[in-house]
């Protein structure tokens, strides 16, 4: 329903949107030659609440989800139209993530590394706001090739309903059936060459719905990896995150300060064609969700889950190093769509 919802919705915002004039121009961060239409989160959106409202009953979870999800989607699509000041923006996500912990979605539990959990009491408040924030932030910056956003967000969510499956956890398995469905319908469309953007529309509410849904189902009770989990599947935009966070810090410039040195560019740099830089980052997503639900599935010992944790972690953080993601690459080079530069020495 989710699917279909979504693929019906996304020409007729397409449509709206240009009429609206709502476009991503061209500019010297972006890899498209000409005004594409944007703001087409809002049929992710609509793909995803329309089967859910017509199919649930209320409870306060899925209250604080609509709220929270309905006033990020809002903050995104202003900032498609006037692109907000950080701070503004920063607000609007600490807002949103506010409504969803008031309505009762919080971590309650953080594995001991010693053995054991940690009951969070009070303290799980201002931990799930930052949790929330920082996925949907995350999320929002990988969205940089056609397609890739809302392709990770789909493996991502995949992983998640699986293990959700698992638990018999299966309201937060529903929720996660309805948006890879919303997320896959747009995908259509977005794709290379994409008809039409999500913008940050799109990218944060992507970024806030898997991060509820993780503190919902991955994150719920006293479960000994449930940290390795979500941070696994969502390896890709957490790798490029913290990548992009060490680079800023090292060069001296602010940590919000756009640049185009995420893995998608480096990889267009190093001679792959958007569709293959995109594929390869779907593959390394979907390996590592793979990981993350085998994790699940043996019972692995919060030891055991760290030290697969930290491997990976070494490994792709080597990857990015090579890649030039931690500052290798000047930074002022130009990127345009399909273009292959010369890998500089």
């Amino acid at each position: 329903m989710s699917a279909v919802v979504s693929l019906a919705l996304t020409p007729l915002l397409r449509a709206a949107a240009q009429r609206a004039g709502l476009m991503a121009n061209p500019g010297p961060r972006r890899l498209h030659r000409r005004p594409v239409p944007t703001g087409g989160g809002l049929a992710i959106y609509f793909g995803f609440w329309i089967p859910v409202l017509v199919t649930q009953g209320w409870n306060d979870t899925l209250v604080g989800l609509l709220a929270g999800s309905t006033l990020i989607t809002l903050v995104g699509l202003i900032d498609d139209y006037v692109e907000l000041k950080p701070g503004a923006k920063l607000l609007g996500q600490l807002a949103a993530a506010a409504v969803l912990v008031y309505f009762g979605t919080r971590i309650q539990f953080v594995t001991n590394p010693f053995g054991g959990m940690l009951y969070l009491g009070a303290w799980g408040i201002p931990l799930t706001m930052l949790w929330i924030v920082a996925i949907t932030n995350m999320l929002n910056l990988i969205d940089g090739l056609d397609g890739l956003a809302a392709g990770i967000a789909s493996i991502a969510a995949l992983a998640l309903l699986v293990i959700a499956w698992q638990r018999e956890q299966f309201f937060v398995a529903f929720l996660t059936a309805a948006l890879i469905g919303s997320t896959v319908g747009f995908l259509r469309y977005n794709f290379n060459p994409a008809r039409v953007f999500m913008g940050d529309t799109g990218g944060m509410l992507l970024g806030f719905m898997l991060g509820a849904i993780a503190v919902e189902g991955a994150l719920k009770g006293a479960t000994s990896i449930a940290l390795s989990i979500p941070i696994l599947t969502l390896g890709v935009p957490v790798l490029d995150t913290t990548c992009a966070v060490l680079r800023r810090f090292i060069n001296g410039r602010p940590i919000s300060q756009r640049d185009d040195q995420h893995l998608h560019h480096q990889l267009l740099r190093a001679g792959l064609s958007q569709r293959q830089a995109v594929l390869l980052l779907y593959s390394i997503s979907a390996g590592l969700a793979a990981v993350a639900l085998a994790l699940v599935l043996v019972r692995a010992s919060t030891a055991q889950a760290s030290v697969v944790l930290v491997l990976l972690g070494v490994v792709l953080l080597g990857w990015a190093r090579r890649l030039g993601v931690l500052g290798d690459w000047p930074p002022s080079t130009r990127l345009t769509r399909g273009s292959r530069p010369p890998i500089s020495g």
